[in-house]
């Protein structure tokens, strides 16, 4: 397990020891209990987590009915990116559906890392690209496949999210209401 911040950059880019040093005083590692809101609706986000440990749920609430949108595990980073980048309200929910271990990197820690060292700039850049591309295509597969084909996508891709998450939140994230899940897994056994 990774035992502070700057493990997490090594091997994206070529650090000094004083950048090191300063990357593990502005971005702690802290656990957090399943449970915890990171962020609610309204809020204006305030930090950005990457995760050593646990999982993180995004979601929505729509007419008192909770839609997940993304799902957020080991070495992944997670942020409500509009609403941190703009420093405006988010419109949607981070919680911790396991206990989790996280790198914590505020906003204003994150503006005086950028002004000062380049190369982590490059490091938080490389990062949201990449995230952009996952986003990207999790959209596009959401929007191209049926719900069946879409948990098929999740098996092959993301296995081990099928034996974490709550079969409610895996529903929603596919599209479908619990029992249609039940079905389609029915279906796919069938096949097997």
């Amino acid at each position: 397990m990774k035992t502070n911040s700057s493990e997490l950059f090594s091997d994206q880019s070529a650090l000094t020891e004083n950048e090191i040093e300063i990357i593990n005083k502005c971005i702690p590692i802290k656990d957090f209990k399943k449970g915890t809101v990171l962020l609610a609706a309204g809020q204006i986000a305030r930090e950005a987590y990457f995760i050593i440990k646990g999982c993180i749920r995004a979601y929505y609430l729509v007419g008192g009915e909770e839609l997940t949108t993304a799902f957020y595990t080991e070495n992944e980073s997670c942020a409500s990116l509009n609403s941190y980048t703009n420093q405006i309200p988010s419109t949607h929910y981070l919680e911790c559906i396991e206990d989790c271990t996280l790198s914590v990197l505020t906003y204003q820690n994150e503006q005086q890392l950028i002004k000062k060292y380049p190369a982590f700039e490059s490091i938080c850049r490389k990062n949201v690209e990449s995230d952009f591309g996952k986003n990207q295509e999790t959209l596009s597969n959401y929007i191209t496949k049926s719900p069946e084909e879409r948990y098929i996508h999740l098996q092959n891709t993301r296995p081990d999210l099928l034996q974490r998450i709550q079969q409610y939140h895996l529903a929603t994230y596919l599209g479908v209401k619990p029992e249609s899940l039940s079905r389609i897994r029915k279906r796919i056994a069938q096949k097997l």
